[in-house]
């Protein structure tokens, strides 16, 4: 197993970090949208992934992948405004951590970059290195585009 970095390109959010980070720090604010239409997106992406019972709560969510089981991200580290830690667990072939870095440009204008390590095989960076580096900036876009409150 190898770690492979990826790095999504610096986002601008036309909101204050505080309000950012909080929504971001907390996974059941992401819930809605990631039942309303993110699951659907990412299997027309890459149809031989089904993901299903997605489920969350302030520090993880959990979901099932098609012949891989139950996987689970978490929040493992909070720097209240800058930074939030997310890493992997459950049965996935692939660990993850995952960095949202925020960055005041003024007072309601942010920065947005996200970090990936993935720690995977060979064989499965074949398979999804292409489309981790296109999905972290994707990722990004749909960070910046969230409705901040």
């Amino acid at each position: 197993m190898g770690s492979t970095r990826y790095v999504s390109d610096i986002k601008v959010i036309n909101n204050n970090q505080e309000i950012i980070y909080n929504y971001l720090s907390n996974f059941e604010n992401l819930s809605k949208y990631v039942n309303e239409g993110l699951l659907s997106k990412m299997t027309e992406q890459v149809p031989q992934i089904q993901i299903s019972n997605f489920e969350s709560d302030a520090d993880s969510c959990r979901f099932q992948i098609s012949g891989m089981g139950l996987a689970e991200i978490r929040i493992i580290e909070r720097e209240p405004v800058k930074n939030i830690k997310i890493g992997s667990s459950g049965s996935m072939p692939v660990g993850i951590t995952f960095w949202i870095q925020l960055l005041p440009v003024s007072a309601y204008e942010t920065k947005l970059r996200l970090t990936l390590d993935a720690d995977m095989s060979m064989m499965i960076k074949m398979l999804v290195n292409k489309k981790l580096e296109e999905g972290i900036n994707r990722l990004a876009d749909m960070l910046a585009m969230l409705p901040y409150k």
